[in-house]
């Protein structure tokens, strides 16, 4: 499975940005897809996932602010990210688990301006 992200870029706080992340490939066998986050120093870290039932798990940090949600017909995941923060600045990763292993995509970079 490969990922194609893009989307990311300079926000001002309190702005919005969206994610996309297109698969290809072996998309059948997708299960869950996820988006990571890794800021300058930082362990990489969740950021929100989604099954391919659609059910959702979000790190405490985005709730209320970021909204994950994927097309299986199109094999794509999004990821709508409301009210940024300087905090939100990193590296975005998509990520998927399929039948065959896991994928990571090359990241894409959200920086939000204070």
């Amino acid at each position: 499975v490969q990922l194609q992200a893009s989307g990311g870029g300079l926000v001002q706080a309190g702005g919005s940005l969206r994610l996309s992340c297109a698969a290809s490939g072996s998309t059948r066998t997708i299960n869950t897809m996820a988006w990571y986050r890794q800021a300058p120093g930082n362990q990489r870290e969740l950021a929100a996932s989604i099954t391919k039932e659609g059910s959702t798990n979000y790190a405490d940090s985005v709730k209320g602010r970021f909204t994950i949600s994927r097309d299986n017909a199109k094999n794509t995941m999004y990821l709508q990210m409301n009210n940024l923060t300087p905090e939100d600045s990193a590296v975005y990763y998509c990520n998927v688990l399929h039948a065959y292993g896991r994928n990571w995509g090359l990241g894409t970079l959200v920086t939000v301006s204070s």
